[in-house]
């Protein structure tokens, strides 16, 4: 029986994004998947600014943004007439992504695949997980392989990122409740003349939206419309152009053409989620453990962001030495975060095809103009877009969160995202470059006279090849210290002040204190890093 710390089931985004975030710190993982090849159309096609800024830790954002097709504005139609909406305008100056990239799954999981074999690690393909059995200190595993044999597995650990049909979900026992809206709806992957580039475009109408996403690769233009409540045929009938054509005429008053088509598609879509993220040494990530409509392109990044989280906490139970109940924090942090990315997709996927004819009167009349003016002030769309970007998600109630003696009035609260920000005398040099190697990462911030030498390198003595220490001030370099007067202020402290914030790996704050005194600090390190 072949052994392996961590066994991912399913080479999505999320499997792959699991299996980097592993191997980033040294943890021996197998990704097996039963398709024998992986995505080749778009499927999901948008990376929010958050999944853009945790995959730059794996050194991957580059890529994706050299391939996509950033976007910052919406062309609402409606009447006859063009309304422009920005994307992401406001709210955003705290991070180097301040924009919704345009990328199709297919590109988004190739970059991931050759980051991973870069790295010596490939993914199985034509392997299905056909039973599982737990065990006090592990999970046995049996793989099915392409040509019949089974072979059995032993994993420390498994992560379901196999989908909305996911085998480890069902062979763990974990439920999965909601629904499947009535709706179906035409993907498809095409050229499209009458539209400019540049900018996605939205048909607004009575009967629903046609929505036109750009994109760069497999072909110029994604494709989203639904059906007459009449139509609803088998979502594995086949699509053909002259009726995808047909129904574009109808949202579209036949202004635009399509042709070339690359790839099309009837679907359904559902709105559901686990009951649980973990059933002992199983664990669940994106659609595993959470489906629902694609409303503000939260389905792919949500689950990334699910692989961010659980990577490091089990690379330090497999490490040993940290809390036990550190793997707990996973379905603590994430399941909400799930159930909030449901409710916001569920309503903004009704208001969008409702058939109550006061919804249509208002989807169909009032909404082309409503949007701009509601999103006019500039509060408004800065908290929209926060949202959206998935910049706002924070774990102020995990029990990871501290905060410790009188932590700065404003800034980040323990719990929230590390805001980015520049640093003065480094080239190009940024808070979330700093944070950038996978570890902790201390900021200790303030005057240079706050912090001796020795007490830095003490801490870091303490905990080797895990927290990395870093001095921030205001103006002055002396002893390795990084200056960065607008990244203090970003973190909430007034000139002269001292403070001490602790990132984790995922990015977001563990810790943070005011002052100089750190016992707190050593007590939240000594029960959450391995020993």
């Amino acid at each position: 029986m072949t052994a392996v710390d961590v066994l991912v089931v399913g080479a999505g985004p999320t499997g792959l994004a699991m299996a980097a975030q592993l191997a980033a710190f040294g943890v021996p993982v197998r990704v097996v998947d039963r398709a024998v090849d992986r995505a080749h159309e778009s499927r999901a096609l948008a990376i929010q600014p958050r999944t853009l800024e945790v995959l730059a830790g794996l050194g991957v954002t580059d890529e994706l943004l050299a391939g996509g097709n950033p976007a910052v504005r919406l062309c609402l139609h409606a009447h006859g007439g063009v309304r422009a909406v920005p994307l992401f305008d406001l709210g955003l100056a705290d991070t180097a992504y301040p924009h919704l990239l345009f990328l199709s799954q297919a590109e988004t999981e190739r970059i991931l695949g050759e980051h991973l074999a870069a790295a010596g690690l490939g993914v199985e393909r034509g392997v299905e997980l056909v039973g599982m059995n737990q065990t006090g200190d592990g999970v046995t595993a049996t793989l099915r392989h392409a040509d019949g044999r089974e072979e059995p597995v032993s994993a420390r650990y498994v992560v379901g990122c196999d989908g909305a049909h996911s085998t480890v979900r069902h062979l763990a026992g974990i439920g999965f409740e909601g629904g499947a809206y009535p709706q179906t709806f035409v993907l498809a992957d095409l050229e499209a003349d009458g539209v400019a580039g540049g900018a996605a475009h939205a048909f607004v109408s009575g009967q629903g939206p046609l929505f036109l996403f750009p994109l760069r690769h497999p072909a110029s233009w994604r494709l989203l419309v639904m059906r007459p409540r009449a139509d609803a045929p088998p979502p594995e009938s086949p699509v053909t152009l002259e009726e995808v054509q047909a129904l574009a005429d109808t949202y579209t008053g036949a202004t635009v053409r399509l042709h070339d088509p690359v790839w099309m598609t009837n679907f359904r879509l559902h709105h559901r989620a686990a009951t649980r993220y973990r059933a002992g040494r199983v664990f669940l990530a994106g659609d595993a453990a959470h489906i629902h409509s694609p409303a503000g392109a939260q389905g792919m990044n949500t689950g990334i962001q699910d692989a961010v989280n659980l990577g490091w906490k089990l690379a330090h139970a497999l490490r040993g030495g940290a809390d036990p109940s550190l793997l707990d924090t996973y379905h603590a942090e994430r399941a909400p975060v799930g159930r909030m990315v449901l409710r916001f997709t569920d309503r903004a996927f009704t208001a969008a095809t409702s058939t109550n004819p006061v919804v249509r009167f208002v989807r169909g009349r009032l909404a082309p103009a409503l949007i701009p003016a509601v999103l006019a002030p500039r509060f408004v769309r800065a908290t929209a877009f926060r949202t959206v970007s998935q910049l706002a998600i924070g774990y102020r109630r995990s029990p990871l969160s501290t905060d410790g003696p009188r932590p700065p009035r404003k800034g980040p609260r323990a719990g929230d995202r590390l805001p980015d920000a520049p640093l003065s005398g480094a080239d190009g040099g940024t808070l979330h470059r700093l944070t950038a190697v996978p570890g902790w990462h201390l900021l200790l911030c303030g005057p240079s006279a706050a912090w001796s030498t020795g007490e830095t390198a003490g801490l870091a003595q303490r905990y080797p090849d895990r927290l990395t220490v870093h001095r921030l001030t205001e103006t002055d370099s002396t002893g390795g210290a990084v200056p960065g007067a607008r990244a203090l202020r970003r973190l909430g402290l007034a000139p002269g002040a001292s403070a001490a914030y602790l990132v984790r790996p995922d990015g977001h704050v563990g810790y943070r204190c005011g002052g100089t005194d750190l016992a707190g600090l050593t007590a939240y390190l000594d029960r959450w890093l391995p020993s």
